[in-house]
């Protein structure tokens, strides 16, 4: 397919999980591609940036989509938050309304929707019954839609993958209540981009409902099971008679990195049936070749193994701090600043790569137990913790999780800027940057920027000072040493 005859298709939600790895996929297949973010510097390091057009706009404000709609054939609706709550499902409608209007404008020929499967009367968290709402709403518009309901995604890095693999691994007895023995059809992340890019060039999918799901039903209690058989482990496995959906959430929360919220509208969800009952998709696009669960398994576990997890549920913005965008911390008033700095003969080069490095299973590298002591706290609070760990043990790039934190700003060999999202009464930063001074000296500056909120935010603030002045300069010490050791090593 030459590039000036393939169709444009417009990719939404690409700093998601699913929308993450759709973007190149369909670049792959010969799409050109455009794709929706609010700020470009959120793709940044993604290796198919410099290939896709980048459309900077919000669906919650109708203005920038209908630029972005301009000259596209294809539009993919990938924006539906995955949480429950009035606010995140009301924003859910309005991004629809605004995006159904915006392709109406624009002369958008074919919108792409993504849900879920099961019947929306019984769901208990909302979820599914705001994406119907959605669905209808696009598909009021007059544009041919084509809505996907689709079985829960597994995948490296998914939330059900990591809710499977951290009960597995990390509960040597495993009390199992009601909702995980309900019957699921769970469909791999790779036949979901199959079916999804597939709908882009098959006009008979227009206009459509289709049901979607691997080759096999099963349960996150068979799930379990298999995966510890997989990676040669045995369980006590107890079936409980009983949802305990209150308990169950906490028990997700403290075990995995799913947070509570984000537990509870998966658990909300696993109360009735999630299965295939219309086989509409085998007579639109043929027979889709469809990988089974402990084939998934496998791939899964290798690709963690060698870090090469492409994206992760926890790369979409909403996080503990909602959907907030990073303040530009130039741009703010009554900022707090901490600065330590302290003078190295390791290279730039070095010190970058050990403060990129921070994190995940390697840690902190000072005090490491008073930051794992501060996540138990948030995750007592019902903040997301420390367990989500890291994409990669050494790369970084911006909307990347570490630990608690999230990358806002890399410059390579220079500068790093995690945003905080524990929670906390205000806004946070961590930067540190590099400052070569020639000779073979280099300083590096650790700076904490904190935003208070009102009173008790200062008096926040005040409260953790002196374990700042400990922790900080021990950091800066200790980073500055560790790559004192590795230039060392190598000369």
């Amino acid at each position: 397919m030459a590039e000036e005859e393939s169709p444009r298709i417009l990719v939404t939600g690409v700093t998601g999980y699913i929308g993450g790895r759709l973007a190149p996929r369909l670049l792959e297949s010969g799409y050109r591609v455009r794709v929706l973010v609010r700020e470009r510097a959120r793709l940044a390091g993604r290796p198919w940036i410099d290939e896709v057009e980048v459309a900077s706009g919000d669906a919650l404000t109708s203005g920038p989509l209908e630029e972005a709609m301009q000259d596209v054939e294809t539009a993919f609706f990938l924006l539906h938050s995955q949480r429950g709550g009035p606010s995140f499902l009301e924003r859910n409608l309005v991004a629809a309304e605004h995006f159904a209007a915006a392709a109406k404008s624009a002369g958008v020929q074919h919108m792409v929707f993504l849900g879920g499967l099961g019947e929306a009367a019984f769901d208990r968290s909302g979820l599914l019954a705001s994406q119907r709402r959605c669905a209808e709403i696009l598909r009021r518009s007059g544009v041919p839609l084509t809505e996907f309901r689709s079985g829960p995604v597994v995948g490296s890095g998914s939330v059900l993958f990591e809710i499977v693999r951290c009960l597995a691994e990390r509960s040597p007895v495993l009390f199992c209540p009601k909702w995980l023995t309900t019957p699921i059809q769970p469909i791999a992340i790779r036949d979901l981009l199959a079916y999804l890019i597939l709908a882009v060039c098959t006009p008979t999918a227009r206009g459509k409902t289709i049901e979607i799901g691997g080759p096999e039903v099963t349960t996150v209690f068979q799930m379990i099971r298999a995966y510890t058989w997989e990676r040669g482990s045995r369980r006590w496995m107890i079936q409980m008679p009983w949802c305990l959906p209150w308990l169950s959430s906490q028990w997700v929360h403290w075990v995995t990195p799913i947070p509570d919220d984000l537990a509870r509208t998966r658990i909300d969800g696993l109360y009735h049936p999630a299965v295939v009952n219309s086989h509409t998709a085998d007579g639109i696009f043929g027979p889709v070749p469809l990988i089974h669960y402990r084939e998934f398994l496998r791939r899964a576990i290798d690709r963690m193994e060698q870090g090469e997890v492409e994206t992760t549920w926890a790369d979409s913005l909403a996080s503990s701090q909602g959907d907030r965008m990073p303040s530009g911390l130039e741009f703010q008033d009554g900022l707090i600043l901490e600065h330590r700095q302290r003078m190295s003969a390791a290279s730039p080069a070095e010190i970058f790569r050990v403060f990129t490095s921070l994190g995940g299973a390697q840690g902190w590298f000072y005090m490491d137990w008073l930051w794992r002591f501060r996540a138990w706290l948030d995750r007592l609070a019902g903040g997301v913790g420390m367990k989500r760990g890291r994409r990669h043990p050494q790369d970084v790039r911006p909307g990347d999780v570490v630990d608690f934190w999230r990358v806002e700003k890399v410059e390579q060999g220079r500068l790093l800027r995690l945003r905080a999202e524990m929670r906390m009464f205000g806004l946070g930063w961590l930067e540190f940057l590099i400052v070569p001074l020639g000779l073979g000296k280099t300083r590096l500056l650790l700076t904490a920027y904190y935003l208070p909120k009102g009173f008790l935010g200062t008096l926040y603030w005040f409260f953790l000072k002196p374990f700042h002045a400990t922790i900080f300069s021990g950091l800066i010490r200790a980073i500055c040493r560790r790559a004192e050791r590795v230039a060392k090593s190598a000369a």
